[in-house]
């Protein structure tokens, strides 16, 4: 542990106004009481700042992109700061034989009381020799940094899930950290990338009340992963009134209509990206124009394809039973209906309902 977070923000040149506007914002994102803002900035303010020991393994170094993407003073930057990150490969100065010993000492000096991050899957195949580190396998560092761990934190799809390294056939044999580890608390941050803020939120939550947020079936926490993309997306309401932009340059696109029938996945994907959006809360795909991938959804690299609508059924009595899976049956309805009258749907035996994505 390290000196108390208030010390750190003061040279920093964070006011106690900004601080306390900050928390109360993150308070109210994760759905926490109307005077937790308060408690949570007394918390953190008198919390030292916590060891975190984050652990690239199988991935593409897209996770930590996203957690280091922040404009001072953003909430990705001022929780960033809240922590003492011991180690990071991609981003301390120490290479080689140096990281290393930095990664030993702070496990040694933090033992049972460091957050351990885990930034990638991890391959088990040919005895883990797919991704080493200082000659050892990524399981063999990942079950010695757990052991000393206070909790671990599976960031981004591919620790969380597996991700894309485990898509058929996956050649690594890649699994998730919650395949390997047993015996402590695992908090699943997935996305690909996730949002800096998901991350954020769940280290204020860690720093005040000493415990991770609560989670859902997946391990994910509720406050950022309890309602699809499709819940508070701005196109919802086109979605009810069946108007679907049928390719990516036609009218129904530049008039902002739902990307349903181009394949979004917001149905069945669960994420705040409609509500938290990326980069400064600027903007997220569906605004920019794209589906949603369901990329913080388990195999979603295999659940099918990314351009494919969710269901297209062939009978219309088929309608309302995928319209009432989706959601909200009156648009996909409508849509449906038009495309029986026209013999444009595709024969029962060929048809990928939401059913059997969600399986």
């Amino acid at each position: 542990m390290h000196g108390p977070l208030i010390d750190t923000l003061t040279r920093q040149g964070v006011t106690r106004r900004t601080f306390l506007k900050y928390c109360a914002t993150l308070a109210s994102m994760m759905a926490l009481p109307p005077g937790a803002g308060r408690a949570m900035a007394e918390a953190m303010a008198a919390a030292r700042r916590p060891s975190v020991i984050w652990l690239p393994f199988q991935e593409c170094t897209g996770c930590t992109e996203s957690i280091t993407r922040s404009h001072s003073p953003t909430l990705e930057g001022m929780i960033f700061d809240m922590i003492s990150l011991d180690y990071q490969e991609t981003l301390m100065a120490a290479a080689g034989h140096q990281a290393e010993e930095a990664l030993h000492a702070a496990m040694k000096e933090n033992a049972g009381k460091y957050l351990l991050i885990v930034d990638g899957s991890i391959p088990l195949d040919m005895d883990g020799a797919y991704s080493c580190i200082g000659g050892r396998s990524n399981l063999e560092i990942l079950k010695e940094a757990a052991e000393g761990a206070a909790a671990i934190v599976a960031m981004g799809s591919c620790a969380a899930f597996g991700g894309i390294p485990k898509a058929n056939p996956n050649p690594t044999g890649a699994v998730s950290v919650s395949d390997i580890i047993k015996d402590k608390p695992i908090v699943n941050i997935p996305g690909c990338p996730p949002i800096p803020v998901v991350m954020t939120g769940v280290l204020a939550h860690y720093l005040t009340f000493g415990s991770l947020p609560e989670l859902d079936d997946k391990g994910r926490p509720k406050a950022f992963f309890g309602e699809t993309i499709h819940d508070r997306c701005y196109r919802r309401p086109f979605y009810d009134q069946g108007k679907f932009a049928k390719t990516f340059d036609d009218e129904g696109a530049r008039m902002g209509w739902c990307l349903f029938e181009l394949g979004c996945k917001g149905p069945v994907t669960y994420n705040a990206c409609a509500t938290v959006k990326w980069n400064g809360g600027t903007s997220w795909p569906v605004e920019s124009g794209h589906g949603c991938l369901g990329c913080s959804e388990p195999d979603f690299w295999d659940a099918g394809g990314f351009y494919k609508a969710l269901s297209v059924p062939a009978d219309p009595l088929e309608i309302s039973a995928a319209a009432a899976v989706v959601g909200a049956g009156a648009g996909v309805a409508v849509s449906f209906a038009n495309r029986a009258k026209k013999g444009a749907a595709k024969s029962a035996h060929e048809t990928t309902t939401l059913a059997d994505l969600e399986k």
